[in-house]
C-alpha cells in the first residue's frame, strides 16, 4: 500500500491548522472589552490577647464565620477576679471614712468634751483653792506651820490643772468644729484612687476577652488553651470577606482605557458560567515590572499598571489568591482613543 498520499494529506491539514491559528491570532481584539487577568486579594487582621496570660478557652476553628464583637477566646482572670475583690474592698473602707469625716462630730463627742472640760475646771478650782488655803495658813502663822516646799508643790499642781483645763477646752473647739476640709479633701483622693484602681482592674478583665473587630472568616488558629498569651503573639488570621478585590495589571497603552469606577466582569475556572460583577476602585499612579508570576520572559521585563477591581461577591466564591479573568467593557471614547495609540 503506498504511504505517500496519506503522508501528504497529513501535511496539508497540519499546514492548514497552523494556518488558522496564525490568522486568528493577527486577528485584532475585541475593541469592546479589555481582558485581564489577575488574583483575588483581601484584607487579613491578626487578632493577639492585650494581657499576658494562659489562655483559658478558644471558641472557634478556622474556617468559621464570625460577627464584629463575638468573643473568640477568654484568659485564666482568676487572680484578677481576686485583685478586683480586694480593690473594692478598699473603696468601701475609704468610702466609709470619707462619710465620717464629713458627718462631722457626733453629738456624744460634743457632750464628752463638755464634759472633760468642766472636770478639768473642777481640778483647777481645787487646786487654786488648795493653793490660796496654804498660803493663807503661812501668813497667819508667820510661815512656821507651812512648809515652803509645801507651798511650791500647790502652786505647780495649779499651774498643771489650769494647762490641763486649757488643753481641754481647744479639744472641746475641735470636736465642735469638726474635720478640717483638707481631710476630708485627703479622703476623697484616696477613694479616687482605689476607684481608679478598679477601674483599671475591670479593664484588664474586660481585655481578658479576644473579640472579633469585623465580620470576617478564621483563616489561621495559631494558639491552643493553655498556651502563655501575649500582645506580640497573635492567637487567630482573620481574613476580611468585605471588600474583595482583583489584582490585576495593565500595560502602558491599555492605562488609558481604564479609569476608576468601570463596570467590570470577573470569571472564574471553577464557576465559568457564574460571572461577577465588579468595578475599577483604584489604579496606580507609579508604573512597576511585571510581578514574577508572569513567567514570559517579554512580560516580565515590561512596566506595568496595578489596578483593583472590586468585585460584588454576595455568595462568598471568591478564596484570597484565586486566579480570576476580568473583562472591563469600554464605551466609545475609550475604544476610539485606544485605537488611535
Amino acid at each position: 500500500m503506498n504511504k505517500k498520499p496519506l503522508l501528504a494529506g497529513a501535511l496539508v491539514l497540519v499546514a492548514a491548522a497552523a494556518f488558522a491559528a496564525w490568522y486568528l491570532h493577527r486577528q485584532p481584539a475585541d475593541a469592546s472589552q479589555l481582558v485581564l487577568y489577575g488574583n483575588v486579594d483581601l484584607r487579613q487582621v491578626s487578632l493577639a490577647f492585650n494581657g499576658s496570660e494562659r489562655i483559658a478557652r478558644l471558641e472557634v476553628q478556622e474556617g468559621d464565620r464570625v460577627k464584629a464583637g463575638q468573643v473568640l477566646g477568654q484568659l485564666d482572670t482568676r487572680s484578677l477576679e481576686l485583685q478586683a475583690a480586694q480593690a473594692e474592698a478598699q473603696i468601701a473602707g475609704q468610702a466609709q471614712a470619707l462619710l465620717r469625716l464629713k458627718a462631722g462630730s457626733r453629738p456624744e463627742e460634743v457632750a464628752q468634751s463638755r464634759a472633760q472640760v468642766a472636770a478639768a475646771q473642777a481640778d483647777a478650782e481645787l487646786a487654786r483653792q488648795q493653793l490660796e488655803r496654804l498660803q493663807g495658813i503661812r501668813q497667819t502663822t508667820a510661815g512656821r506651820a507651812v512648809s515652803q516646799q509645801d507651798l511650791d508643790a500647790a502652786q505647780a499642781r495649779r499651774k498643771v490643772a489650769e494647762a490641763q483645763l486649757e488643753n481641754t477646752r481647744k479639744a472641746q473647739q475641735l470636736v465642735v468644729a469638726g474635720p478640717r476640709k483638707e481631710d476630708i479633701a485627703q479622703a476623697q483622693a484616696q477613694l479616687d484612687v482605689a476607684t481608679a484602681a478598679l477601674a483599671v482592674l475591670r479593664h484588664r478583665l474586660h481585655e481578658a476577652r479576644l473579640v472579633a473587630p469585623i465580620d470576617a472568616v478564621v483563616r489561621a488558629r495559631l494558639l491552643e488553651p493553655g498556651d502563655m498569651a501575649s500582645p506580640q503573639r497573635p492567637v487567630f488570621t482573620l481574613a476580611i470577606t468585605d471588600p474583595k478585590w482583583v489584582r490585576a495589571y495593565v500595560t502602558e497603552a491599555d492605562l488609558g482605557r481604564v479609569r476608576p469606577g468601570m463596570a467590570a466582569t470577573l470569571s472564574t475556572d471553577s464557576h465559568p458560567g457564574e460571572p461577577l460583577a465588579g468595578k475599577v476602585g483604584y489604579i496606580a499612579s507609579v508604573a512597576e515590572f511585571t510581578p514574577k508570576t508572569v513567567q514570559t520572559e517579554q512580560l516580565r521585563s515590561s512596566l506595568v499598571y496595578e489596578i483593583r477591581v472590586l468585585a460584588d461577591d454576595p455568595g462568598d466564591r471568591l478564596r484570597l489568591g484565586m486566579p480570576v479573568t476580568v473583562r472591563l467593557a469600554l464605551d466609545g471614547d475609550a475604544r476610539i482613543a485606544g485605537s488611535a495609540r
